[in-house]
């Protein structure tokens, strides 16, 4: 063995084998402290690497002409890596053997030159220690140096920049701010836990535990196994664990209900949301941030999804024990909170759970298995999903008259794309419901900081070494965004202060409460009359209503379901415009698409706001020559042409009343080969909601009469070349912006 580890070459093998080793041990969740598990790790590599070259060295008669040592030392590293990188280095294999050639080199001058200090006496060994050293330090610093945005803002094509009034000027108060109430905060839960003191002698209040063993049968296995040995529970008797932040006062008060998402489950996460709950309680709400978990992730088994009825079940299960309370089972909470008003947040796979806890609520039966009955029923009047999966339960959610919101950064390296916009698209109204839906898109924004405990990394290491992490807004930065809008809905769907829904109707008026970053928003309520939305047919010439359409001059002209950037589904259709011509065209050869409307057709006359959706198309498909860049013009403004029966008309510039969508492109990783592998596109369409006064075409042309309005076009005489997503075009008949009521006590 002495001489084993005497060779130069075995023991530069050894060198990187601890070291990866030992890196992988460091962050592989064990449960026990990590230099412990790093300890543990070199260790498992070094058996693993020794064990390798005593059995590669039986086969010694099998070759002549290699050296047995050389062979059995490489074999057996090769192999010790191979397996370290199924299990737990789980970079591309590309990379990850890169980088394997290149810590073997550093650690062999290093190795060789020790040996020529040591062995030897020699001196020059010293220069082979430096070399090594300096090669890993280029290396990392090398590594650093690909981090950053490589993406220039594209310009909108607006000629002229919109006056855009901040709502803080028209007397709405920045609902981020902190309220006037004063807070208490304390913990409930089963007093048992043998891992987490504040829900067992902690507790302010006891709560009985909940069987969910018909609701997530896959609690089983070494899953079952190792989850109880950790936790000292199982599916039988889960925990109804939270943390409570609630006014002072006499109430009753709106309850906010908030849950984590998939993270490690010996990394707790129910604590990274007191931002959250601190700012509702200081303005009137009870919010709860729920622990669950004991259901999420760990290094014995992910439920891959199974577990997501468990996680909207639960939610439910904390809304009867608050029921109770509420009714008097405890005298300190008795008439405190208005269960019929109520709001679920989500984040992640919490995300997708309030949706599916909505939907719950109003089942007699648990749809996977009917023998497990509910009795629900609660007033939940908004769910808000924050990074959310919308695919992770094999049922496709669909909800009806419920507030909505969800908010997603363009740099989640964990769910890549807007998938919060899905359940957006499936929400219906019905006439009568007062109620809105809204999703807000922020450039340099990732998963995990919305959660103040899970870091910048949405990665544990050594995957987030990958990451490109430089161009990410702090921490603080991107919860700022988060207290703005979640406060705001809460004002606006649990108080009644309809004033809120301005913030997002206008993204744009709300940036002084916001981070300085792009932000692109979509809004509708159920006082929106949609004209087209392009999900009826495959027939392009026709809409809703009898609506017809005719385009002229187009390079492009389709309707297509957008696509995320991995190629995955928005569950949304569109109307894709491209256009190419020559600066001086003639307005003959301008393209303009035209929806004729039909005489049966009467709403118009009470209209006060055009309202559509745009995005940025992808401009590479017009195939440009070298010599069209340079002599046309792209942009992504365009003018909208209002023309009655009697030939009066009018036209806007869109630009001029909007700030106009851009593209948000995003480099999640260090390598751009590695995102087209690890992620796909770059980016992906994502809409921004355009409002356009009716007194701004009244003021071009008073004589327009809108009870006569035959046609409603789209002129692309602004920009020379350009591609536009365009969706949802409706009417408002009441103002979109509130303005004459919008001052709040």
């Amino acid at each position: 063995m002495k001489k084993l580890f005497s060779d130069p070459i075995f023991l530069a093998t050894t060198l990187l084998v601890v070291f990866l080793f030992g890196i992988s041990g460091y962050h592989f969740e064990l449960g026990i402290p990590p230099v412990l598990g790093m300890i543990l790790g070199s260790s498992i590599g070094i058996v693993l690497l020794v064990g390798f070259k005593l059995l590669i060295s039986l086969a010694k008669p099998l070759f002549k002409t290699i050296s047995i040592g050389f062979l059995t030392t490489f074999l057996s590293g090769l192999l010790a890596l191979v397996i370290l990188k199924s299990y737990a280095f789980r970079w591309p294999s590309s990379m990850y053997y890169v980088l394997a050639a290149w810590g073997f080199v550093c650690c062999l001058l290093l190795t060789f030159g020790l040996n020529k200090v040591i062995k030897n006496k020699d001196s020059k060994g010293w220069i082979l220690v430096i070399v090594s050293l300096l090669i890993v330090a280029l290396g990392f610093y090398g590594f650093k140096s690909l981090e950053g945005d490589p993406y220039i803002q594209e310009k909108t094509g607006s000629e002229i920049s919109p006056q855009i009034t901040m709502l803080s000027e028209m007397g709405l108060e920045d609902p981020s701010k902190k309220g006037s109430f004063e807070i208490a905060t304390f913990t409930y839960g089963s007093g048992t836990d043998k891992k987490r003191p504040e829900y067992a002698e902690l507790v302010k209040l006891k709560t009985p535990t909940v069987d969910a063993s018909r609701i997530l049968p896959e609690w089983k296995g070494k899953k079952k196994k190792w989850r109880e040995k950790f936790w000292g529970f199982g599916v039988e008797n889960f925990p109804l664990n939270g943390r409570v932040y609630m006014p002072k006062g006499d109430g009753p008060f709106p309850l906010v209900v908030m849950v984590h998402g998939n993270h490690s489950m010996i990394d707790f996460s129910d604590a990274g949301y007191a931002y959250l709950g601190e700012l509702l309680a200081s303005r009137g709400s009870i919010a709860v941030s729920v622990d669950e978990n004991f259901i999420n992730a760990h290094w014995s088994g992910d439920f891959r999804g199974k577990e997501m009825p468990a996680r909207a079940w639960l939610l439910l299960k904390h809304l009867e024990q608050w029921q109770k309370w509420n009714d008097g089972e405890h005298p300190d909470l008795a008439g405190k909170v208005d269960m019929g008003n109520i709001v679920f947040v989500g984040h992640s796979r919490g995300g997708e759970a309030v949706s599916i806890a909505a939907a719950f609520n109003e089942l007699e039966r648990f749809p996977d298995n009917a023998q497990e009955t509910f009795n629900f029923g609660f007033g939940i009047k908004g769910v808000i999903s924050i990074a959310p999966t919308d695919y992770r339960y094999d049922r496709e959610i669909t909800l009806t008259d419920i507030n909505y919101l969800s908010l997603q950064g363009a740099y989640d390296s964990d769910e890549v794309s807007f998938w919060g916009m899905r359940p957006y698209h499936r929400l219906k109204f019905t006439d009568d419901f007062d109620g809105f839906k809204a999703g807000v898109y922020m450039n340099h924004a990732n998963h995990g900081q919305f959660n103040s405990t899970w870091g910048r990394s949405d990665f544990g290491a050594p995957m987030k070494w990958l990451l490109n992490l430089q161009p990410l807004v702090s921490g603080e930065e991107q919860r700022q965004m988060a207290k703005v809008y979640v406060s705001a809905f809460v004002e606006a769907v649990l108080k009644g202060n309809k004033v809120y829904r301005n913030v997002f109707k206008s993204v744009d008026g709300a940036k002084n409460w916001l981070p300085n970053e792009t932000y692109l928003s979509q809004y509708a309520d159920a006082s929106k009359k949609i004209l087209l939305d392009f999900e009826d047919d495959i027939d392009i010439t026709s809409g809703k209503h009898g609506l017809q359409i005719t385009a002229e001059n187009f390079k492009i002209w389709r309707e297509e379901e957008l696509k995320s950037r991995d190629d995955g589904e928005q569950q949304n259709n569109a109307l894709v415009l491209g256009w190419k011509y020559l600066k001086q065209a003639g307005k003959d050869s301008l393209p303009q698409y035209h929806i004729h409307i039909p005489d049966t057709l009467k709403n118009f006359s009470g209209m006060d706001t055009l309202a559509l959706s745009v995005g940025v198309g992808d401009i590479s498909e017009l195939d440009l020559e070298e010599k069209e860049k340079d002599v046309s013009n792209p942009g992504f403004n365009f003018s909208i042409l209002l023309k009655d029966s009697l030939g009066n008309k009018a036209s806007i510039d869109l630009g001029s009343t909007n700030v106009l969508p851009v593209p948000i492109r995003s480099k999640f990783t260090k390598f751009k080969f590695l995102d087209k592998d690890m992620i796909g596109s770059d980016w992906e369409v994502q809409m921004k909601s355009c409002f356009i006064p009716i007194s701004t075409f009244m003021a071009k042309n008073e004589k327009l009469d809108l009870s006569k309005l035959k046609t409603i076009s789209l002129m692309f005489d602004k920009d020379s070349l350009g591609i536009v997503v365009i969706d949802d075009i409706g009417i408002y008949s009441t103002p979109v912006m509130e303005q004459e009521s919008i001052l709040v006590e």
